[in-house]
């Protein structure tokens, strides 16, 4: 099973939602565009969120696995995918490769 490099791309905030609909919440996503994970496939790193790892898993566990091409050419890089996580107040976005190196 190799590892897989997962980098927080972009986040968004939609404020209108928010203010209609959300309850007001304190540090509602610690994480910063740029950052970096390393996943040895079945459990979730350090410091990456509960509900962006729910979102993204089954992703990190097929490309840690071998699969590639997901859903048909939708990657340039086969060994890849851009996933969101499910908040809809504050997506974010992010990259996950499979590297070449094999986990622990």
């Amino acid at each position: 099973m190799k590892k897989c490099r997962i980098t927080v791309m972009k986040k968004a905030f939609y404020k209108d939602l928010a203010d209609q609909y959300e309850n007001p919440i304190e540090h509602a996503c610690n994480l910063q565009e740029g950052q970096v994970f390393i996943a040895n496939g079945w459990s979730k790193p350090e410091g990456m969120c509960d509900s962006a790892w729910e979102s993204m898993s089954a992703f990190v566990m097929t490309l840690a696995h071998g699969g590639e091409n997901i859903y048909d050419g939708w990657m340039k890089n086969k060994k890849s995918a851009m996933i969101s996580c499910n908040d809809g107040f504050r997506p974010v976005s992010f990259l996950i490769e499979a590297l070449e190196e094999d986990t622990d």
